[in-house]
């Protein structure tokens, strides 16, 4: 079960915009499961309509994040905004396992399901997963580079490692 789940049946959709907000403790679980120091805010207004094989949600995914600077460590707090435009699908039937299928531009972000519900939330949780930057870097980077040594030229880049073996010999 996704850490926010919230499931829509194609057939009985509000006919409205949705609300969608994780609680403190879905942000719990989400931090956790995408490697995060923690998930301040999230929440998206999508727009649910039915269609004849499923249902298209359409809206913006908003959050306030803080993940750690890849080179410090250091925390950095991310701002989220993106747009969500998703089509949920039945799933069709089994392909052969060497059957090449072909992708048209259009059914890219469709989110097949199984039964008479999708989820929306586990969909949402996948978008904002997508749109952590996993190198993203704060204001204090270059400076831990620095220490580290890797700013040198003639310490650090492709060659650096080869230069130290033949030193070595």
């Amino acid at each position: 079960m996704s850490e926010f789940s919230r499931t829509y049946d194609p057939r009985q959709l509000p006919g409205t915009a949705v609300d969608l907000v994780a609680s403190e403790a879905e942000r719990a679980a989400l931090t956790k499961r995408f490697g995060l120091v923690r998930i301040d805010r999230m929440e998206a207004r999508i727009e649910l309509v039915r269609e004849a094989a499923g249902a298209s949600a359409t809206g913006r995914l908003t959050g306030e994040i803080v993940q750690s600077c890849a080179v410090s460590g250091e925390d950095l707090p991310v701002s989220i905004d993106e747009p969500v435009n998703l089509k949920f699908v039945p799933a069709g039937g089994p392909s052969a396992p060497d059957e090449e299928i072909e992708l048209e531009a259009d059914e890219l972000d469709e989110i097949e399901f199984t039964g008479s519900q999708f989820d929306l939330g586990e969909a949402l949780a996948q978008t904002l997963a997508l749109a952590i930057d996993p190198y993203a870097v704060g204001p204090d980077a270059e400076e831990a580079r620095r220490k580290a040594g890797l700013l040198d030229k003639d310490t650090s880049g492709p060659f650096a490692a080869l230069a130290a073996l033949k030193k070595s010999d």
